[in-house]
């Protein structure tokens, strides 16, 4: 199963993510987050990774010029749409993108079911709640294209490997304080991510 890291704001958690086997980082560009992490920061850790890892940066509702011009300035390879509406001009990114769905109900998972999607439990906020979708949903389906994101840590992600989802998405559930990541809490999740 694929993991990622989200909401790096340093070179350290980055290393240790990528160290411990994460496939992807996580950059916010939100700013009311507490894990923003300035486009010109994230260019300087990104010089620094070794080649092959996927460097993705959220965005919550920007304008596709804005996005398109911050992922210039950041060196990311893909863009996490988290959209209040659904007519965004996707075809205009210059980039890859992938959609985040907040779901509210079982029948929100086949939202953009032809796409690989990040699945999150709805919030009033965005990301890193540490709120969980219910897993009964994830029960005799294919989650081949889904990305669980969501309340996981490395104590219940064994709850969610049975349902054959393509990966897993942690912020909060692998941090010491908000933008500082635990590297033993990210090392045990990552294992357990990749456990058979």
């Amino acid at each position: 199963m694929r993991a990622k890291i989200c909401g790096v704001t340093n070179l350290q958690d980055a290393l240790t993510a990528i160290e411990s086997g994460a496939d992807a980082l996580g950059f916010l560009f939100y700013k009311k987050s507490p894990r923003y992490i300035e486009p010109t920061e994230v260019k300087k850790i990104v010089e620094q990774l070794p080649p092959f890892v996927e460097r993705v940066g959220l965005f919550v509702n920007e304008d596709f010029e804005t996005i398109n011009q911050i992922a210039k300035e950041s060196g990311i390879s893909t863009i996490q749409l988290h959209f209040e509406t659904e007519d965004f001009p996707v075809e205009k990114l210059e980039l890859p993108y992938i959609r985040v769905i907040r779901a509210e109900k079982e029948k929100d998972l086949e939202l953009y079911s032809d796409e690989y999607r990040i699945v999150d439990a709805f919030v009033e906020e965005y990301g890193g709640a540490g709120k969980r979708v219910n897993p009964e949903w994830f029960q005799n389906r294919d989650n081949s294209k889904i990305i669980l994101a969501g309340g996981l840590t490395p104590d219940n992600l064994h709850e969610v490997k049975e349902f054959g989802l393509y990966g897993v998405d942690v912020s909060s559930g692998v941090e010491e304080s908000k933008g500082k990541k635990s590297a033993e809490k990210v090392k045990k999740f990552l294992q357990n991510a990749k456990k058979s």
